[in-house]
């Protein structure tokens, strides 16, 4: 994809679409905390195959929802809130865990959600009165926005959240192939021996992540590395292609070579 693309399409990128994603940590078990991930499905058209977090486009709806009643402990941010309502509604419809939401709904009530956000796609209706998301529940990790020649492109805010419960998560067969709970290293070695497709900035969250492996860590520094607008770019180095990132913003991993001479 980037070969088939001229060097002057580099300042003629297209509009980055809205997008918000959830880690979740679960720490149910000894040892490193375990990320739920997708294998996106063969059909999609954006990067079918590869191992994703939850996560999706941020809809209009779900900036009616953070500005309204049925969001409590918003960030003064609309952007950032519409994100944190994005991230719960994708994680409730592609895998069914309810995350942030008050109170917690019980298994019928998810299937009929699910069903619902697939065929209509409003979240607000089935909130009702009733319900409201606790958006202070989700932490702000990441804000990402590649500057990359590419057809199409994605402004990603990450943000991590506890599994809340020990419901099972149901992946939506429409997007996903599977999906599988992995601590960050596993990911990152399964990726490494091509038993997973990773893309860059999975890559290097996932690398991030194995560093703090468990809740508090990961809050522990994030509360000295704040989240900035981290923007990949291809650089030319030693006649291949290499895409990266600033390396003072709190990843260990910092670049991949995507072309080498």
């Amino acid at each position: 994809m980037l070969d088939a693309m001229s060097e002057k399409n580099l300042t003629e990128l297209p509009p980055a679409i809205p997008a918000a994603t959830l880690i979740l940590y679960d720490e149910t078990a000894p040892g490193p905390a375990l990320h739920l991930m997708i294998e996106r499905s063969a059909a999609m058209a954006f990067m079918p195959g590869a191992l994703v977090f939850p996560g999706g486009r941020i809809d209009p709806g779900d900036h009616a929802i953070a500005a309204s009643p049925q969001a409590i402990n918003a960030p003064d941010d609309p952007a950032d809130a519409a994100a944190r309502v994005a991230a719960i509604r994708e994680t409730l419809e592609e895998v069914g865990l309810a995350i942030a939401i008050r109170p917690a709904p019980d298994a019928a009530t998810i299937i009929a959600w699910r069903a619902a956000l697939k065929t209509r796609g409003e979240f607000s209706p089935l909130l009702g009165t009733g319900y409201v998301l606790d958006l202070g529940e989700l932490l702000p990790f990441a804000h990402w926005l590649p500057k990359l020649p590419a057809p199409r492109r994605f402004e990603t805010r990450f943000y991590l959240a506890r599994r809340e419960s020990e419901d099972l998560a149901v992946h939506d067969e429409d997007e996903a192939a599977r999906h599988v709970w992995l601590s960050a290293a596993q990911a990152l070695e399964d990726g490494a021996q091509g038993r997973h497709t990773l893309m860059f900035p999975t890559m290097a969250n996932l690398a991030r992540l194995a560093e703090h492996p468990q809740f508090t860590q990961v809050q522990a520094h994030l509360a000295v590395t704040p989240v900035q607008l981290i923007s990949p770019a291809l650089h030319e180095e030693n006649g291949g292609r290499v895409l990266r990132i600033p390396e003072n913003l709190g990843y260990p991993v910092t670049s991949i070579v995507m072309q080498s001479r």
